[in-house]
């Protein structure tokens, strides 16, 4: 079944850096979009970054323009989040999903905790 596990979560001082990487398995990896999430406490999940099955083509939201960046190993079967410049407010849960045309849902991992801090 698909699988998704995040890892590289913990806590970092402002200003430092932080690599999120999620493994899949149970899917045809290099055909499904994928993105992080994020959920801090008492907010919405909202969408951090997007990558597309190729790898050609990223999005951010806005909050995190030059600071983060999603990238994708297809040989690997892992998307990774670089997450530079830390602050604060990006406190949450980090989740990565996979979509694809066709699937009847998307696939969430379990998430992993960032929390920045002093």
């Amino acid at each position: 079944q698909v699988q998704l596990v995040e890892s590289g979560g913990g806590l970092v001082q402002p200003g430092g850096s932080l690599r999120l990487s999620c493994a899949a398995s149970g899917f045809l990896f290099s055909s499904a979009a994928m993105s992080w999430y994020r959920q801090a406490p008492g907010k919405e999940r909202e969408l951090v970054a997007g990558i597309t099955s190729v790898g050609d083509s990223t999005n951010y939201a806005d909050s995190v323009k030059g600071r983060f960046t999603i990238s994708r190993d297809n040989a690997k079967n892992t998307v990774a989040l670089q997450m530079n410049s830390l602050k604060p407010e990006d406190t949450a849960v980090y989740y990565c999903k996979a979509t694809k045309r066709g699937w009847p849902k998307e696939y969430w991992g379990q998430g992993t905790q960032v929390t920045v801090s002093s």
